[in-house]
């Protein structure tokens, strides 16, 4: 398949649109701030044609490092028309919070240490070392915060605090967990008095999106409701754990944490860095642990609860992120595949649904509860490719490069019939689309 130029040329054009110089936005109005996995899926597609502004969107993201080496979800943007979602966070409560930036108190998929790597493709090899060793006392800092803080029991996996953290908002996984246990007792009685009505019309997504596209009232309800207990928490992770509002081991965050630990090691190696022995006793664990989130009779991995063990036995496209990881069993791997060519499954018109076809919570426009996301075909795409599963790895391109092509930059898309859903010009859309045109599969 010859990489369609017109496409490339049209990704592009959203990515200069949305650049607002020190980062690019991934949308115009509905997501004005930096984003941490948004601005490294960017840097992956900007490197082709401009290695040095994919590493300034890169660095843009330390400007926001926490003390302690948290690197949190969202910058925000200085304007004073954003000062509410300033406001609403007050990130300046917790110490550790940088004193130039307003930024959230959660963190996002580390998706860091893969995009270093993949920019450091496109610079000499002296350029590279170079990179790597700016970068790298940041980002080293970042995976032993994710240790310290967020696997305080030693046991491997690391845990989330709020489905923001996974960037898979209303994945059914984490909702059923929300509607189950933490609906608080004002969100039930807003449901009850359908009060949800009143307060659509005050939405901002739901005022540029439609609403059967964005997750429900009572849901957006609830997420704010944990945000703001985290926040009455200063955000201190102790205090936080001592009574657990939501803690969860999400299957997306550790499969893409186990991919990037293997990337530091790749950054570290090539400039002669020797990595703590106990950060790289942490990662072997990972690996391992990983593991326990596997279910035979489901045959997936599943997130689970961290206090209890319990496995979120709900079907998400979070299993599929396993082949991400690279660690996992050839035979866990090749079961996985299985499900993604089955009609009844994941093998929609337009790969890959964000839940399968067969499950109850199916919903085709639905942001994480049926629509396909480029984001996570390129992920999954990474990983049918590292396990040789290339035929499958090159139609899965195929179809995603088409999607696109046909349907523009949306933010997510119709698994059924391909058309675009969410948000136009969505610039980790347009990045990695121009990423999967000029990195043929061979």
């Amino acid at each position: 398949m010859q990489p369609p130029t017109n496409l490339i040329s049209e990704a592009y054009s959203v990515l200069d649109a949305n650049d607002r110089s020190a980062y690019t936005q991934p949308a115009a109005e509905l997501y004005p701030h930096q984003w941490l996995w948004d601005s490294c899926f960017i840097a992956i597609g900007l490197r082709h044609r401009d290695p040095e502004r994919a590493q300034n969107e890169l660095l843009s993201l330390l400007r926001g490092q926490w003390q302690n080496g948290m690197l949190p979800n969202i910058i925000f943007s200085t304007e004073d028309r954003y000062e509410r979602d300033r406001n609403l966070w007050r990130s300046w409560i917790n110490p550790n919070a940088p004193s130039e930036v307003a930024t959230t108190g959660i963190t996002q998929p580390p998706m860091l240490a893969e995009a270093i790597v993949r920019v450091g493709e496109k610079l000499s090899p002296s350029e590279r070392r170079a990179w790597y060793r700016k970068v790298y006392p940041a980002l080293l800092k970042y995976h032993q915060w994710l240790y310290a803080e967020r696997d305080p029991h030693k046991e491997g996996l690391v845990l989330q605090i709020h489905p923001w953290e996974v960037g898979m908002d209303n994945t059914p996984p984490w909702v059923a967990e929300l509607h189950e246990h933490q609906l608080n007792w004002w969100i039930r009685a807003t449901k009850k008095t359908h009060g949800d009505k009143v307060i659509d019309l005050f939405r901002r997504d739901t005022r540029r999106v439609p609403t059967n596209q964005r997750y429900e009232t009572i849901e957006a309800l609830a997420l704010f409701d944990i945000q703001r207990r985290l926040r009455r928490k200063i955000y201190d992770i102790r205090r936080i754990l001592d009574h657990s509002l939501f803690a969860v081991e999400d299957v997306v965050f550790n499969a893409i944490l186990i991919r990037n630990n293997a990337q530091l090691k790749t950054i570290a190696t090539a400039i002669k860095e020797k990595l703590p022995d106990e950060l790289v006793a942490s990662m072997q664990q990972t690996e391992t642990a990983f593991e326990e989130l596997w279910d035979p009779f489901s045959a997936g991995y599943f997130s689970r609860d961290f206090i209890t063990h319990k496995l979120f036995k709900e079907a998400s496209v979070g299993t599929m992120l396993a082949l991400y990881a690279g660690t996992i069993p050839e035979e866990r791997a090749l079961s996985l595949v299985h499900q993604l060519v089955d009609k009844h499954s994941f093998s929609s018109a337009y790969p890959v649904p964000s839940v399968p076809l067969n499950s109850p919570w199916f919903r085709p426009d639905n942001y994480w509860q049926g629509p396909t996301w480029v984001n996570i075909n390129w992920l999954i795409i990474d990983g049918l490719v590292r396990y040789g599963f290339i035929k499958e790895a090159q139609s899965l391109r195929e179809v995603t490069l088409a999607m696109v092509t046909s349907y523009g930059c949306s933010e997510y898309f119709d698994p059924n019939d391909g058309h675009g859903l969410g948000t136009p010009s969505f610039s980790w859309t347009a990045a990695l689309a121009v990423d999967l045109c000029l990195n043929p599969i061979s």
